[in-house]
């Protein structure tokens, strides 16, 4: 699926700015909301900077959290290098407000879990309500996730839909899923339609066709000045 093979040889030098923890911000968040926004971001594109966006304009968050992710254990293609996703993360989503690119995953050793991300946020600020945020086809996949069923007692989930429920696989409804746990929490976060994604950007970096309308500015630069998603 990924056309430019992983830049591995790179070293994996992980931005200070993006490793930021919430020690210190225990009575700021207190009893508020953080945004939990996670996925690969390989790279990430203007689809994800605008459900970000839409996220902090009706959500009501304290903070949104962008967690890119580690080894992730539900891809089939090897990711680019951790160094270059934080980077790209950071250039994305870094001017954002109540916004901060967490490296926590790529800095794990082994498999990520989502449940594990979301169990250390609870432990370093018990007093915050952690809300994930996923898309349709995510939340419908919620029951072959690690723990999902703890996962549903711990956040509750943002669902990113289009109000009119078109879309590859229609309109989300929390009751299809099985032997879901009493006491589940859903929202709909309402996002304009924008088909885009990671792999159609990588397959036209690829071919040699202009990536500059899908992605910040600021992230296609980097692209281009770090050979990012060429042919081998």
């Amino acid at each position: 699926m990924n056309p430019g093979r992983p830049r591995t040889g790179r070293a994996a030098r992980i931005p200070a700015v993006a490793a930021q923890g919430l020690a210190g911000e225990g009575a700021a968040l207190a009893g508020r909301r953080i945004g939990v926004f996670g996925g690969a971001f390989d790279p990430p594109h203007n689809a994800h900077v605008a459900l970000a966006r839409a996220a902090l304009v009706q959500l009501d968050l304290a903070q949104l959290r962008i967690f890119p992710t580690g080894q992730a254990w539900h891809k089939a293609h090897g990711l680019s290098a951790a160094a270059d996703r934080l980077a790209m993360a950071q250039l994305a989503f870094g001017d954002l407000p109540r916004t901060v690119v967490d490296a926590r995953e790529v800095l794990r050793s082994g498999p990520t879990y989502t449940l594990e991300t979301l169990n250390e946020l609870k432990r370093e600020q018990p007093g915050a309500q952690p809300v994930l945020i996923l898309g349709a086809d995510q939340a419908a996949a919620l029951p072959s996730w690690h723990g999902w069923r703890e996962i549903l007692s711990v956040a509750i989930i943002s669902v990113a839909q289009r109000p009119d429920g078109v879309g590859a696989s229609g309109q989300f409804d929390p009751k299809d899923l099985p032997g879901m746990p009493a006491g589940a929490r859903f929202e709909t976060l309402e996002i304009a339609p924008m088909p885009l994604s990671a792999t159609l950007i990588r397959t036209r970096r690829a071919t040699g066709q202009d990536i500059g309308s899908l992605v910040p500015p600021a992230v296609a630069r980097y692209i281009d000045q770090h050979s990012l998603y060429l042919p081998a």
